[in-house]
């Protein structure tokens, strides 16, 4: 399992495909987040759109190694990938520059970031319209006088299994900042490559979202003092909409 940091791990993992199993987890908080999204996503029978958004506190970088991913994403950022009427596309400019908004509602310039939950959550879900956001600034839980938090906005539409549209809001939030999401991210890709949960991995390049199982991951997310609210302030479902598979 690593966060790839140069082409050419992907190439050596594509050209000795039958070596290893590996875990390309470079993804927002190390998968958690695809992982949260597609465990929403379990209450719709087709999902059209899928926006994701969210704040990262200029006071919660992490260690050495995310501050170098986010330096990377901004300096790459100039271009991002989204999926727009079933087409790959990138986006440059003005055209990448969005709004997010914050928890308590407070909005924060961002902009669409190069990033591996794109293509992950197209194509697992088979939406026609993905895009993936953030904004570098302070969270909600430091502006109201606590640590740095993290929160990420999911937005979904689509139509539920009677084939009436549906759309839900939901923020990922963890009061503690990054740092437990990303954990969690590690520790769920680690169990499942020592055969800890599931059956055994195959050797090949694998995504999260391939290995473990949506609805577990909220399980465990709760665990660790995450939650899930409701963006509009109303009531909401669980987050893994009913029965999931094991893994």
């Amino acid at each position: 399992m690593g966060r790839s940091q140069h082409p050419r791990n992907v190439a050596a993992a594509g050209l000795r495909a039958g070596a290893a199993p590996i875990l390309l987890a470079s993804h927002w908080y190390a998968g958690t987040v695809v992982l949260a999204t597609l465990a929403l996503a379990r209450r719709f029978d087709r999902l059209d759109t899928i926006e994701v958004t969210g704040v990262l506190d200029e006071q919660d970088g992490g260690g050495p190694a995310a501050v170098a991913d986010v330096a990377r994403l901004l300096a790459a950022a100039s271009a991002a990938p989204v999926r727009r009427d079933g087409v790959f596309d990138w986006l440059s400019g003005p055209d990448a520059q969005v709004e997010v908004t914050s928890v308590d509602g407070t909005v924060l310039p961002g902009q669409l970031v190069p990033i591996l939950d794109v293509p992950s959550l197209a194509v697992a879900t088979g939406a026609a319209n993905v895009r993936v956001a953030f904004a570098i600034g302070e969270s909600a839980g430091r502006r109201h006088g606590g640590p740095a938090s993290a929160e990420v906005r999911i937005d979904l539409e689509g139509v539920d299994r009677t084939g009436a549209p549906l759309r839900t809001s939901h923020y990922l939030l963890h009061p503690e900042g990054q740092r437990p999401l990303t954990a969690l991210g590690v520790a769920l890709g680690v169990e499942r490559l020592l055969g800890l949960r599931g059956t055994p991995v195959q050797p090949g390049l694998h995504t999260p979202e391939a290995l473990i199982d949506p609805g577990y991951a909220a399980e465990r997310l709760a665990e660790i003092g995450a939650t899930f609210t409701d963006a509009h302030g109303g009531p909401h479902p669980e987050a893994d909409g009913g029965q999931r598979p094991a893994a």
